[in-house]
């Protein structure tokens, strides 16, 4: 497998997962919780079920771990180096009240590291993907892409991503370590999306997250030039089968 042109091929499957999504947001949806109290809604499973399909006729034997379906079926034991990683919808809680920063995720691993991936934003109609050249962006439904990448970072007006409902202390905490001067409030993987287009420059992510959430936008950020890591300087690995997939802290970086 060429994983330099499936990143093509991924965009064109979470374009299309969106354009079923899309219809549901801002609409009078059902939305039912799961587990662990986190909401899940009809637009995410009508989502993961054409990401499923897609999946399974243009890459057959592919092992695809993906949120709904882990949610409702629990996650395998143990995992092969490569495996798809699916999130239809990210960021279901902004979703469900209207705003627009969700996303649908696919990320294609190996050997513990994302490799492709397709990142793409229905209601403000935005995709990102990896490719030959790098990051690649494009409006959802155009064939034309243009290439984006990380900026330097700016002395004096570094961006910091952080999410809606972060503490003022715990964003002190976060400014003093890692020396951002200003913040952007917004959810999903779109957060590091925007780093891979040069818009911002930081995410430190304190707090847990699922290798669905994050594994397609990582291997955009890294296209763009970015980085990914642990807290303490080390690589971002994925198939953490005995942890059911689930993540430490993190910090994503432009340049």
């Amino acid at each position: 497998m060429d994983f330099k042109t499936v990143g093509a091929v991924l965009a064109d499957i979470v374009e299309e997962a969106g354009r079923v999504v899309l219809p549901f947001w801002r609409s009078d949806l059902a939305v039912t919780h799961k587990a662990d109290a986190s909401p899940v809604t009809e637009a995410d499973r009508a989502g993961e079920v054409l990401i499923f399909q897609r999946l399974g006729e243009l890459f057959p034997g592919i092992p695809i771990i993906a949120e709904e379906d882990a949610s409702e079926f629990g996650t395998p034991e143990s995992i092969g180096p490569a495996f798809f990683l699916v999130d239809p919808v990210d960021g279901t809680k902004a979703f469900v009240r209207g705003d627009p920063s969700f996303t649908v995720n696919i990320g294609l691993i190996q050997d513990r590291r994302p490799v492709a991936g397709a990142v793409c934003a229905p209601a403000s109609g935005e995709t990102w993907y990896t490719g030959p050249e790098g990051c690649m962006k494009r409006r959802m439904g155009e064939v034309e892409a243009h290439r984006v990448q990380v900026r330097a970072w700016p002395p004096g007006a570094a961006v910091a991503l952080i999410s809606h409902t972060m503490k003022e202390e715990t964003l002190a905490k976060l400014k003093t370590e890692y020396g951002f001067d200003l913040t952007s409030a917004m959810d999903s993987s779109v957060k590091l999306c925007r780093i891979a287009e040069g818009a911002a420059d930081i995410y430190p992510r304190h707090g847990p997250t699922s290798e669905w959430d994050v594994a397609a936008a990582q291997a955009v950020l890294e296209a763009a030039g970015g980085s990914m890591k642990t807290p303490e300087g080390e690589p971002f690995l994925y198939g953490k089968a005995d942890q059911a997939f689930k993540n430490g802290w993190f910090v994503a970086r432009g340049g």
